[in-house]
């Protein structure tokens, strides 16, 4: 067995004090070129989603199939998985922020501000 892990793909513009996620959400991979599903964890992180493909099994070489074109796939398969979920996030923060959801938290920041209750990094 093998594993995938593919590098996070960022969420632009998400400080990482809003990332509250902790546990990697299960998704199923179906891939009909080689009739198999796998699965996958996804999981916020402070920068973006990471993807990982725990349990890849051994291909037997037959009939044009390697396991390098089964990896290939996919690794593919989950960095388009991680880049729709990465723009669904981006999203659901830009209708929040229109809905005013975020109104509060920028309106308690901007008071800690003017009260001297913020140091620089």
């Amino acid at each position: 067995m093998g594993t995938i892990v593919i590098a996070e793909i960022p969420a632009i513009g998400v400080p990482a004090q809003q990332v509250q996620q902790r546990d990697p959400r299960p998704i199923q991979l179906n891939d009909p070129r080689f009739e198999e599903t796998y699965t996958a964890s996804v999981k916020r992180t402070s920068t973006g989603w990471s993807g990982r493909i725990p349990d890849v099994p051994e291909v037997k070489m037959c009939e044009g199939i390697t396991q390098q074109a089964l990896l290939e796939a996919l690794a593919d398969s989950l960095h388009e998985i991680l880049k729709a979920r990465s723009a669904a996030w981006d999203k659901q923060i830009e209708a929040d922020i229109k809905a005013g959801k975020l109104d509060a938290l920028r309106d308690e920041i901007l008071e800690d501000i003017q009260a001297g209750r913020l140091t620089d990094l």
